[in-house]
């Protein structure tokens, strides 16, 4: 939201410098984003040409002297047309920027002759886009003074970045009001406009909208005869300028006025141009208009039009139609005041792709009371600028306002806020901001005034109070402290999702943020596209389904990477996927790929690493390290789970596999993508991934008091023996390694698979898996007995549980 200072002041009675009334802004909660002071027109100054003489060597430059108020005549080449001995205009010194030109002037020589500055156009202070002549000023313009000041060019623009809950403050009266509650000035009160009325409105207006009344909930339009249309005055122009609008004619400058002025946007119908009456309705499937932006838009049902006995003459709320727009030639004209519904103008806007200032005030919701008074007052303006005779109102449809009422108990503030505020003051700023206060003691019914949708109940007047009074009133207080790391401060959820992004990030993978939404054909891939997961307004065609799983959109991230010459990629994303549309559907979930070369290569004594050195392509095995660290970190008892072989179907069915807890909890899949499932997605290389879902997980069972350190190392030396197992070929190595960790889980602390070997020297169907086996004692030294038992204890779970007998 712009405005220019002096444009505040119309509003705001108020002795307060720039600097201070920026600073109020940002104090309550109207965020100044950026001030434009207009220095850039301060070095541009009054002068007058005392003589204009033809250039020596060119017929169409003249070579003036120019009196810039400030001792020696200036020489100037010029070859404006209309420069000659006596004008009064704009000049620039050298080393002045001129911003229509993007240019800093410095001495120059044109054809010969010296030039030391410039008289300028209205064109090259970017004032208009007139470049015809330079600019030409009154005889008792006074030299050498600031033409920026004396044409009202330096009025500084301020800029606020406006929440969507205050429509309030779409225009220069709201914000002028707010600053007033502050104590910053006193708010202006205009009179209500008086003009005569003469006859009837002849164009009437139907409301054909069915049952859904309300999206249009009021009407109101009014004829004006004999205008004449032309040029808006200087000071309208230079601020609608100031704030970036183009100005176009007084008829069209008139509505973007009032739709910064008061928040109110209305429309100009040429009355000539429409045909018979006007129909608000829903527009026709297919059907076409011309807008004033010069783009025809094709419409649906769900946009609301305006339309004539012709066709249609505007999208409601959005934007005009070229055929009924106001020119020079427009005589007789009508004004339209209505009220649109927020959400249908937000889809409206969004579907079509139209961004307008009368969007952005309708969709967040404008003033239903001022629907009548701010047609009164364009009413009032178009009879001031263009002359005419205006004819009766007529309102269609409107009902009036219910204002809600909130019973505001005062003590609220000092709960919510922390302040100590009286009854009086609160009562006082409330009454100040335009809310209707009954009631006395500590307790109060307030009523909402018409301008202030966002406010609905008691916490809604609490920040009402808190933001004029004074957000830097409020002192710093230190959070209460907790006798335990995380105790009643994060949910379970939280702290694993927390642990999950440390556990990947300490592998060396990068954390990436992708988009929550996808295309049907990604969603459909990975076990989604369910019409309930469909959004209604999506932001491009293909984000147009919520995503079942994280794996497309890390895919396609690693690809991108690739595609710019980073192949080894390992990235991860901890975050929701949606399986419903409801929030038990909604999922947390961990997940990950590696791509090209990018896998964790250790020292270790790892079967799978046939080259060291960080040059094996990523495979499953990766995958699963991967998921297995999330698991740990999350404190999953690692005993408990199993792995199945296979996954879902957009892994490789033979490299990939689903971990459970127990016979129903899924925890997860990992495993290489099937090629299918590269090609849909146009992704490339060895490429491999998990999901492990974090929310699956069973809480933790709560924990005794402890006796002991919480951490507790063994002054023994752990020891570790290797074992051979022969065992048929349809044996997981995983269940050996589960059978030797059995035999003693308080001495056998880690179990590794260092080799896979497969020969026919085993027999047929036969495989020799080796395992590692990290014996911890705790209690004392081991003897060799010790040894023997337990090695006897791991040769027996195995074989109970595979068959796997010891090789020779």
């Amino acid at each position: 939201m712009k405005f220019t200072l002096s444009w505040l002041k119309d509003h705001l009675e108020t002795d307060a410098s720039l600097e201070e009334i920026c600073a109020r802004l940002t104090m309550i909660g109207l965020e100044v984003e950026e001030v434009d002071d207009k220095a850039a027109f301060k070095p541009f100054v009054i002068a007058r040409v005392i003589s204009a003489e033809q250039h020596p060597n060119a017929d169409k430059l003249k070579v003036l002297k120019v009196d810039t108020g400030s001792g020696e005549p200036v020489q100037v080449v010029c070859g404006a047309p209309n420069a000659r001995k006596g004008l009064v205009g704009a000049f620039a010194a050298p080393g002045t920027y001129v911003p229509g030109i993007d240019v800093t002037l410095s001495v120059g020589n044109i054809r010969g002759v010296e030039s030391r500055g410039m008289m300028c156009s209205e064109k090259e202070l970017e004032i208009s886009d007139n470049h015809t002549g330079i600019i030409d000023l009154p005889e008792d313009a006074p030299l050498g003074t600031s033409y920026a000041a004396y044409a009202g060019l330096d009025d500084p623009v301020i800029e606020i970045n406006l929440t969507p809950n205050r429509p309030d403050c779409t225009s220069v009266h709201g914000i002028a009001r707010d600053l007033a509650a502050s104590g910053l000035g006193t708010l202006k009160t205009r009179p209500a406009p008086s003009f005569p009325v003469e006859g009837q409105t002849p164009v009437k207006v139907r409301l054909d909208l069915g049952e859904d009344r309300h999206l249009c909930p009021g009407f109101a339009l009014r004829l004006v005869r004999g205008v004449k249309n032309g040029p808006s005055p200087a000071w309208m122009r230079q601020r609608l300028t100031a704030i970036g609008l183009r100005p176009i004619n007084a008829l069209v400058d008139i509505t973007n006025y009032l739709t910064f002025d008061q928040g109110r946007p209305l429309h100009v119908f040429d009355a000539a141009k429409v045909t018979g009456n006007l129909t608000v309705r829903r527009a026709r499937e297919g059907e076409k208009v011309l807008a004033l932006d010069t783009r025809e838009y094709t419409l649906s049902p769900a946009n609301v039009v305006i339309a004539d006995e012709d066709g249609i003459e505007s999208i409601g709320g959005v934007m005009g139609g070229e055929h009924s727009g106001c020119d020079e030639a427009t005589t007789d004209v009508l004004i339209e005041s209505a009220l649109w519904d927020p959400m249908n103008i937000a889809k409206t806007g969004r579907s079509l792709g139209i961004i307008t200032d009368a969007r952005y005030r309708f969709e967040r919701g404008v003033d239903p009371e001022y629907m009548v008074p701010g047609l009164e007052r364009a009413t009032e303006l178009v009879l001031q600028l263009c002359g005419g005779t205006a004819a009766k109102l007529d309102v269609v449809g409107y009902e009036g306002h219910t204002r809600k009422v909130v019973d505001f108990p005062v003590s609220e503030v000092k709960r919510l806020t922390g302040l100590e505020v009286s009854s009086d003051e609160s009562v006082s700023i409330l009454q100040k901001l335009g809310f209707g206060v009954e009631g006395s003691g500590e307790r109060f019914r307030v009523t909402v005034p018409s301008w202030r949708p966002d406010v609905d109940g008691k916490a809604d007047l609490v920040e009402e109070v808190m933001r004029i009074h004074g957000v830097d009133n409020i002192v710093a207080a230190a959070l209460p402290r907790h006798n335990a790391v995380n105790g009643k401060i994060l949910t379970v959820l939280q702290i694993r999702t927390r642990q999950a992004r440390r556990a990947l990030a300490s592998r060396g993978m990068l954390e990436a943020v992708t988009w929550s939404f996808i295309s049907e054909d990604q969603a459909k891939l990975f076990g989604g596209g369910q019409p309930a997961l469909k959004l209604a307004n999506p932001i491009a065609a293909d984000m147009s389904d919520m995503r079942p799983s994280l794996l497309p959109g890390l895919l396609t991230a690693a690809q991108r990477n690739a595609d710019k010459g980073y192949g080894d990629v390992a990235i991860f994303e901890v975050s929701g996927t949606y399986e419903g549309d409801t929030p038990e559907t909604q999922r947390r979930v961990a997940g990950g790929v590696r791509r090209g070369t990018a896998s964790l290569n250790g020292a270790g004594r790892l079967w799978s690493n046939a080259a060291k050195g960080g040059g094996k392509p990523v495979d499953v095995f990766d995958a699963k390290a991967d998921a297995i660290a999330v698991l740990e970190a999350c404190g999953v008892p690692m005993g408990n789970v199993q792995f199945e072989a296979g996954g879902p179907a957009w892994y490789h069915p033979g490299r990939s596999a689903t971990i459970k807890l127990g016979p129903k909890i899924v925890l997860g899949a990992f495993g290489e993508f099937h090629p299918k499932t590269l090609d849909a997605l146009d992704v490339s290389g060895p490429i491999a991934g998990f999901e492990i879902y974090v929310d699956a997980m069973p809480e933790p069972k709560k924990k005794t008091t402890r006796t002991k350190p919480a951490l507790e190392l063994s002054p023994f030396q752990a020891v570790k023996r290797d074992f051979a197992f022969v065992v048929d070929k349809t044996v997981e190595a995983a269940a050996i390694a589960r059978a030797a960790s059995g035999a003693d889980r308080k001495l056998v602390t880690g179990v590794n698979v260092f080799d896979v070997f497969e020969g026919s020297s085993l027999g047929e169907g036969k495989k020799s898996i080796a395992i590692e086996v990290t014996i911890q004692p705790v209690e004392r030294t081991l003897t060799d007995e010790d040894f023997e038992a337990l090695t006897a204890r791991i040769v027996a779970n195995v074989a109970k549980s595979t068959g796997g007998v010891l090789r020779a």
